[in-house]
């Protein structure tokens, strides 16, 4: 049995490049957790360029997706994948279907001193789980978080994922998962290659990106709520512009040209 550990965490980013703006008149945006370092940088620039700041809540979409079904008060929601933004389209929540903004990868990430030998295929976690040297792994939690399914997928596809099942540590979000794989506690786990690039990480340890062939592909969907206002609807736009493209680039995401 997995063990789950750990609360949903939900991190709010103000971007108030712009000088104190009354909360009321900031547009609540979800996002997925794989987005904390780019959109936040997302959000800044574009506090500076138009002189707005809005409000980003990240956590697992899945859970985001049940909190909108609730009645939260977000405006925009940019999802880890495209399924639960059309369940919401398809409930009447959205404005449309909205759009794909960007394309996430994975990443094995193995800390200083781990026993992992990092390598694009799993081959050294193979060897490390045949020898019985996984205490503990990290991954998303599949049920939630998209790229903790497509972890699973990987896993299942390097026929480890039976072997590994009873060492998984499970985040509630890909963020909380990556924190799991830096400690000392796993010997490493499967993150979004965005959260390894942002700044500090990489130097926690060794990383390989995954092949995209091994999962299906993190193509990320972005919906407008039914009840979204001017600001959102202008960041929505902002997130489609070359100024956002050029950063969701430099975290390591695919973009259309």
């Amino acid at each position: 049995m997995s063990r789950r550990i750990g609360s949903v965490l939900l991190v709010i980013v103000l971007a108030a490049a712009c000088g104190p703006v009354p909360a009321a008149a900031r547009p609540s945006v979800a996002a997925a957790a794989n987005l904390n370092f780019a959109l936040t940088e997302i959000a800044a620039q574009f506090a500076r360029d138009r002189g707005t700041p809005v409000e980003v809540v990240f956590g697992a979409s899945g859970a985001l997706t049940r909190q909108i079904h609730d009645g939260a008060p977000f405006e925009l929601f940019l999802a880890a994948d495209e399924e639960f933004p059309r369940q919401l389209a398809a409930a009447g929540l959205t404005r449309d279907d909205g759009v794909v903004y960007a394309t996430g990868r994975l990443a094995l990430f193995a800390p200083k001193g781990s026993p992992l030998t990092v390598d694009p295929q799993l081959d050294g976690l193979a060897r490390l789980v045949s020898s019985g040297g996984v205490t503990r792994f990290a991954i998303a939690n599949p049920e939630v978080a998209p790229y903790g399914q497509a972890a699973e997928a990987v896993l299942r596809k390097r026929g480890l994922w039976d072997a590994i099942r009873s060492q998984l540590v499970l985040g509630d979000t890909i963020a909380q998962a990556a924190q799991f794989a830096t400690t000392g506690n796993a010997v490493g786990g499967l993150v979004a290659y965005s959260l390894v690039l942002a700044p500090g990480f990489a130097e926690r340890g060794t990383y390989a990106v995954i092949p995209d062939a091994d999962h299906q592909p993190l193509r990320q969907r972005m919906v407008l709520l039914k009840h979204a206002g001017d600001t959102a609807t202008r960041f929505y736009a902002y997130l489609q512009g070359d100024a956002a493209r050029a950063i969701l680039r430099k975290h390591g995401y695919g973009v259309a040209n």
